[in-house]
Order: structure tokens, then C-alpha cells, then sequence
């Protein structure tokens, strides 16, 4: 059964992850923030997912089908070729004991005197479920069935699912099966073909093809959508862009679109210099020239911490669940 090699279990769990078979779990920053008191991600602010009661984690820790340069994620460890060898397991077989690795990375915080107990508490049963750690969670062939049993057995308040887009088929059986998530993102890394595959580095030589069919889906999906456009200065954050990117997300027709900073954490730093992430002005000042050309938008809100923006369509009712 081909999961994660020792060296990449190893390199794992120095960073912090648990992990069963090819699925992890981590907890992070932001998590640790919460239940000490100090603040909450922009998922929270922006939608009002709960932040201390997250469970980020991946049904497809070491398998993704990009290489984006401004990843944090240690793709250098990760082997695309060898996903067609994997013997899946289902998620009755990795969920349950990934909640137990949860809570024993969040253990420590029960004999922490600046930890929130009640917060520690109410945090150890996960009521939102982001499937965005590591990997391109599209791959993973029991999706539906993942969804489905996070709502079904978990009962989980919210589900969101980042996706690289270039799985466009996976996103049709989601929709088929009726197992879509609350929210589902794609990520918006470069307005046109060429720029694109600079940044992505795709093993598939039609992934702008494929992100475009899977932009051309959004519309018809009954759950609510997300465009998130990561801008690294000096490379995808240029004013001659900006029309091409309002162009794409005017096509789409996503709900809300995360205008972000380029963040140069983990292994992105040993990609990309510090000087190629933007000020949270910058991020600001892009997303005003967007609005200019995207008369269907709006400013809603920003996290400042974070370098992020989000826009909302003016027709949609509430960004809260």
C-alpha cells in the first residue's frame, strides 16, 4: 500500500502534521490564536467560520499536480508520478483517527495558563472542516463520499474545499452526487496563459485549459464560490493585468473573490525573496483598480494581518453562514 515514504513522514511531523496513511492533519497559526485569545483568521471575520473549532487537513498529503512557486507547502517533498499507485482508503478509514491526531496537537493548550479553557475545549470537536493543508485535494477519488461523511457522521457546520481548478471532472461528480461543500475556492494564480504556467508549473500541459472549464462551472454550482488571486510582486501584481484578471472573474461569476498577498512563509522562501511579497496597502490598492472594471462587485471586507481583501457580489445576501 504506496502512502508517504519514511523520509516524508519524518519531514512531516517536524512541521508539526499528523498523519494516517495519505491523509494529515495540522494546526495552525491561527488556531493556536484563537484559543489564546489573539484574534481569529479572515475566514472567520469574512464568513464566520469558526476558527478555534477548524480542522485543516488533506485526504491527499504528497500529491499535487502544480508546483507553485509561492507555496509554503513542501512540494519538494511531493511526487505527482507516483499517485497512480495509490490504494485509496475511504473516509470512515482516516477521518475519525485524524481528529484524534488533532487533539492531541492541541493537547498542550489544556496546561497553558494563557489559553482560553472553555475555547480549548469547545475546540477539540471540529465544526469546520477546511480540506486545503497540502496536496490538491481534486485527486482524491472519494471526495463525494469524503464530503458526504463530513456532513452526514460529523455534522459539520461548514465545509470548504481549495482547489487548484484542474480538475474540472471531479468538480461536475461533486455536483452530481450532491456532495458539494458549503464553499468551494479555486485559486486564481495568474491572469493569462502565459504567466500562469510560470507560476504554476503544472505537470499537465493543458492546466490553463483545464482552469478554465472549471471557472466555466462555478455558476452552475449550488454552493457558494470563491475566487482566491494571490498576487506576488514584480510578477502577477502588474497594472497592465488587472484587466485580464477582471476579465476572468467576471466570466466566472464567483460569489466572493480574496484578493491576497503573496505570503513568504515556509518553503516559498526558498522560491521567491521577501521583496516579492506585497504590502497589505498594495493588496488594498489593487483590489480598488479591479472594482473599477468589476461593476458587479463590491468592497466588503479585509483582514490586515493577513494582506487580504474580499469582494462580494452586489446581488448575493450575506457573506455569514
Amino acid at each position: 500500500m504506496n502512502f508517504l515514504t519514511k523520509k516524508q513522514i519524518i519531514e512531516l511531523e517536524k512541521k508539526s502534521y499528523g498523519i494516517v496513511g495519505h491523509s494529515s492533519v495540522q494546526i495552525c497559526e491561527w488556531n493556536k490564536k484563537a484559543i489564546l485569545g489573539k484574534g481569529v483568521c479572515y475566514k472567520e471575520k469574512f464568513y464566520d467560520a469558526h476558527c478555534h473549532k477548524c480542522m485543516q487537513f488533506t485526504p491527499i498529503t504528497m500529491w499535487c499536480d502544480n508546483n507553485c512557486i509561492f507555496c509554503w507547502r513542501p512540494m519538494e517533498y511531493m511526487d505527482f508520478a507516483s499517485v497512480k499507485d495509490v490504494k485509496w482508503q475511504l473516509p470512515e478509514e482516516y477521518v475519525e483517527q485524524l481528529i484524534e491526531k488533532r487533539i492531541k496537537l492541541l493537547s498542550g493548550f489544556g496546561g497553558n495558563d494563557k489559553a482560553d479553557k472553555e475555547k480549548w475545549k469547545d475546540a477539540l470537536e471540529p465544526d469546520h472542516y477546511a480540506i486545503s493543508l497540502s496536496g490538491e485535494p481534486t485527486l482524491y477519488p472519494y471526495l463525494p463520499e469524503l464530503v458526504k461523511y463530513l456532513k452526514e457522521k460529523k455534522k459539520a457546520r461548514t465545509i470548504f474545499i481549495v482547489s487548484n481548478g484542474n480538475n474540472p471532472d471531479m468538480i461536475l461528480k461533486l455536483k452530481k452526487e450532491d456532495a458539494l461543500p458549503n464553499q468551494f475556492y479555486i485559486s486564481v494564480n495568474g491572469p493569462n496563459k502565459d504567466l500562469f504556467n510560470q507560476i504554476v508549473h503544472s505537470h499537465r500541459k493543458d492546466a490553463w485549459e483545464r482552469f478554465q472549464r472549471s471557472l466555466s462551472l462555478l455558476k452552475d454550482l449550488n454552493c457558494r464560490t470563491v475566487l482566491r488571486v494571490t498576487l506576488i510582486k514584480g510578477m502577477s501584481m502588474d497594472d497592465k493585468l488587472v484587466e485580464q484578471y477582471a476579465k476572468l472573474i467576471e466570466n466566472s461569476q464567483a460569489d466572493f473573490i480574496e484578493v491576497k498577498a503573496y505570503m513568504h512563509i515556509g518553503m516559498s522562501r526558498q522560491r521567491l525573496n521577501m521583496d516579492a511579497m506585497p504590502y497589505h496597502e498594495e493588496i488594498r490598492e489593487y483590489s480598488e483598480k479591479l472594482l473599477k472594471l468589476l461593476p458587479s462587485y463590491k468592497f466588503e471586507d479585509e483582514q490586515i494581518e493577513s494582506r487580504i481583501v474580499l469582494l462580494m457580489r452586489k446581488d448575493f445576501k450575506t457573506r455569514y453562514f
